[in-house]
């Protein structure tokens, strides 16, 4: 019987233990030992239900990628059913109630119309940020059309 199989009928532990020796007697025979340990998949580290074939662990991860993406999604529908209800901070806890209906009431309503106002603004500045960049493009191309006849002329440096 081979070396090998003698040591994989006496399992990890065997394997372990020349490993430690390997490195007593001289550590690059400890290091190769760890490397064919390694390689081989005699430890189990990667593999998954007896396989050790890259294509069985690649499965193995695709089907841990779609439970996560799954719980992602739940975790997503989770917080916009909590939003709808509550307003932004309802998931996360949010503010406390303070004991009077009313009030909360009035808190989460204004809430509410600063985030509406807030997105009325982002969207003004972005609207004037539009007109901005289209009113320098058609002053450019104005500029280009008539300096087009004079190609040699410098422009010159306005005065103020």
């Amino acid at each position: 019987m081979v070396v090998v199989d003698q040591l994989d009928e006496l399992g990890k532990p065997a394997w372990i233990a020349l490993m430690i020796l390997g490195f007593i007697a001289w550590w690059p025979l400890g290091l190769v030992t760890l490397a064919f340990i390694l390689g081989s998949g005699r430890m189990g580290c990667w593999r998954h239900n007896g396989g050790g074939h890259w294509q069985d662990n690649m499965g193995r991860w695709q089907s841990k990628m779609e439970r996560m993406q799954e719980k992602m999604e739940r975790l997503r529908g989770r917080m916009d059913r909590a939003r709808q209800r509550g307003g932004p901070g309802f998931f996360w806890g949010g503010p406390p109630s303070s004991g009077n209906r009313a009030f909360d009431e009035y808190r989460s309503e204004t809430l509410r119309r600063l985030e509406d106002e807030q997105r009325e603004f982002k969207e003004f500045l972005e609207r004037l940020r539009f007109a901005k960049d289209r009113a320098e493009f058609d002053q450019f191309m104005a500029e280009r059309r008539t300096g087009s006849s004079g190609q040699g002329q410098e422009p010159q440096p306005q005065t103020p």
